[in-house]
Formats: structure tokens, C-alpha cells, sequence
């Protein structure tokens, strides 16, 4: 039969009124394959006036589709929950390409472009002694920082006062860097959740974990993660605190050890060494890498644990102010060592000559996997 018959074939039965017969008396083949070959032949005007269109659409007219594949239905029930699926503007994560790394100089020159004076007032330079104290630090202690290396200085304490806002596209972003560089994701997470406590703070937020240091916390971990000679000892620190036994909270330690540069820079103890580079910044993000990388030798050589965390922040915090020279070398020396592939933080730390018992990587075997402990009881808060 030709498009041309078929065309006035149906359209007589239009005509007559016969169109529930039309539909309800084709077999679902023909409605497949005949029917649309026969449509083709009609005006689209004609469907509307013969009221085919409606018929076609309409429910009430008793009409109900062929058997549906169990493929179909599935692809259905997904396409469905995909079209409920609404951005959540809360987390912070936007519908968008995953955002770029910022690095720690782009981070620090938001900081020196925005107004930090409400916070600046905050700040105390120095540790002000009085007495026999005051006359020991004039006589024995650390020289003064020169005069104009104190508003580089000022700028780390002010950043120190400043928290995590959220809805600043900078601060989110340095979050994410750290996350990514971290975890070696490369799509954006939320500010909020669960996944935070995978990389050591205590909680979904992190702002609550940066009392004491501020967002200086946040630059310190991005400085880690984000230099190039700093990030291997980043990995290998963050590899070591999710030890099956040694474990420890690993941003959550870092904030404790910034906190301990704070003090050593209000103290003055690493005074000598920026007058001698001419420079605050980079001596306190070098003295900050030092103290993390001492720990965690110590950690690793002594098998400390999280119970022993308080004891060891304490003795750690005692020896960077006294001897903020001696870290800071013992920093060049490792990254000298690591440039050549000469050593590694996991391994335990080697002297020459040394054929102790240590002077292999340390086992643990025997050793009964700890409970787990609240951070603040084991010293980190």
C-alpha cells in the first residue's frame, strides 16, 4: 500500500468518526511501524482538527501502553532522581568546574589587600615581663626585631586573630587546596562535613578547631602542602598519622604546633634569625615546618601515641623556643636529603655509626590497638 492510499485510507476513517477504532484496533506492531508511516502522509493541521493529537495524549481514553522493558523502567527510575537532585548552597560547593589551587602567596596577598584593623587591635607583639624577668631578657635574651621588620610582623599576629569565614571565595578556597593536595582529589568538597575529620580536625567544621591560631593555622598547612620541597615531608606526616597505632589527628596537631610559632615569635625567639634573613614570614613558616618535622621523628622513633600527645607538645614547645636555630637546620639538613633521595621521614632517623637495635625501621608487632580517646583528654586542645 502507498503513503498516498494509506493517507485517504485513514483519513475516511477520521472522517466516519472511527478513530477509537483506529486506536484501539491496531496491533502495537503496526503501531510501531504502520501507523507512524501512515501519520506521515496527514497535515499536521489535519491531526489537529480531526482532534488526533488529544487523543493521542489524553489519558481518560482508556488507552495503555505496551509491556516496558526492565531496562527502560531502570533508566526511568534514574532519570528521576536525577531531575530532583537541587545544588546545595549551604556546603559552599557551587555547580560549577572544580575551583583552582590557590597558593600560599596568592592567600597571603588577600590578607595584605583587605582591612584588618578591627583585628590588629587585638593583637599583643610582644610578651610584656616585668621585674627580674624583664631585666634576665634584657641581659640574656634575644635581641629585638629591627624596627622595620615589625609590621611583617604585626601582619602574622593579625592573621592569627582572623577566622574561617565560609563565605569568603578566598578562604573556601584554601580549604579545598589543602583537602585536594591532601587527599589527591581533584574535585571540590564541601566546607561542611564528615570528610574534614579524615584529614585530623575534630569535627564537620573546621573553623572550630583553629582557636589560638587563627587562620594563620590554615596558611601554615596551605604553605605545607603547597611548596614543592615541603609537600613530600606533608605527605609522609599525613601517611604517619593514620597509623594503625600511632595515629594522631593530623591538622588538628598542626594547629597546636602554629600555635607554638605564635609564641615563639611574641617571645622574640626567632627574632635573631628574621634580622638576619630580613624577613618575618618566610623564618616563621620554615620554624612552623621544623617543629611539624621534629615531632614527627619523635613521634615515629619513640612510638608515641595520641595519650602521649600533651608531653610531647610540651617538651616540643620548650625545645623551638630555646634552640629555633637547631630546628631550622635540622630542616635544611632533611630537605637537603630528600632532594637526593637519601631519607625519608618514616624511616627512623639514622646516626652514623649507630648498629643499635633502633637503627632498623621499628616494628610493632604484640602491640593491641589503642581505644580511641577524645583529642582534648590526650592534650591537643
Amino acid at each position: 500500500m502507498s503513503e498516498t492510499s494509506c493517507s485517504f485510507f485513514i483519513e475516511k476513517e477520521f472522517q466516519d468518526g472511527q478513530l477509537e477504532n483506529v486506536s484501539a484496533g491496531l496491533s502495537s506492531s503496526y503501531k510501531d511501524k504502520g501507523a507512524l508511516m501512515a501519520f506521515r502522509g496527514i497535515p499536521i493541521s489535519e491531526l489537529t482538527n480531526h482532534g488526533i493529537l488529544q487523543a493521542l495524549t489524553a489519558e481518560t481514553n482508556g488507552w495503555q501502553p505496551g509491556v516496558v522493558s526492565e531496562e527502560v523502567l531502570r533508566a526511568q527510575e534514574e532519570w528521576e532522581v536525577v531531575d530532583t537532585i537541587h545544588p546545595d548552597i549551604e556546603s559552599g560547593v557551587r555547580c560549577q568546574q572544580p575551583g583552582q589551587l590557590i597558593s600560599f602567596n596568592e592567600a597571603l596577598e588577600h590578607f595584605q589587600s583587605v582591612d584588618l584593623s578591627s583585628f590588629k587591635k587585638r593583637i599583643q607583639p610582644t610578651i610584656q615581663r616585668t621585674g627580674l624577668a624583664a631585666l634576665r631578657h634584657c641581659l640574656f635574651g634575644p635581641p629585638k626585631l629591627h624596627q622595620g621588620l615589625r609590621e611583617e610582623r604585626d601582619l602574622v599576629l593579625t592573621i592569627a586573630q582572623c577566622g574561617l569565614d565560609s563565605q569568603n571565595p578566598t578562604h573556601g578556597r584554601v580549604l579545598q587546596t589543602i583537602y585536594k593536595k591532601l587527599t589527591g582529589s581533584k574535585f571540590d568538597c564541601a566546607l561542611h562535613g564528615d570528610h574534614w575529620e579524615d584529614l585530623g580536625f575534630q569535627g564537620a567544621n573546621p573553623a572550630t578547631d583553629l582557636r589560638g591560631a587563627g587562620f594563620l593555622a590554615l596558611l601554615h598547612l596551605l604553605y605545607l602542602v603547597m611548596d614543592s620541597k615541603m609537600f613530600l615531608m606533608a605527605q609522609e606526616i599525613f601517611r604517619l598519622s593514620h597509623h594503625h597505632i600511632q595515629q594522631f589527628p593530623f591538622c588538628l596537631m598542626s594547629v597546636n604546633i602554629t600555635r607554638i610559632a605564635i609564641q615563639a615569635l611574641r617571645e622574640e625567639c626567632l627574632s635573631r634569625e628574621c634580622n638576619r634573613r630580613q624577613k618575618v614570614i618566610p623564618v616563621v613558616n620554615s620554624f612552623y615546618a621544623a617543629t611539624f618535622l621534629h615531632l614527627a621523628r619523635v613521634w615515629r622513633t619513640q612510638q608515641k601515641t595520641i595519650l602521649d600527645s600533651g608531653f610531647v607538645l610540651k617538651d616540643l614547645e620548650a625545645l623551638a623556643k630555646k634552640s629555633p636555630k637547631r630546628l631550622l637546620k635540622t630542616l635544611d639538613d632533611y630537605l637537603a636529603q630528600v632532594s637526593k633521595g637519601q631519607t625519608s621521614l618514616l624511616e627512623a632517623h639514622k646516626r652514623p655509626g649507630s648498629q643499635g637495635p633502633h637503627s632498623k625501621d621499628l616494628t610493632f608487632t604484640g602491640v593491641c590497638d589503642l581505644q580511641s580517646h577524645s583529642f582534648e583528654s590526650a592534650g591537643l586542645i
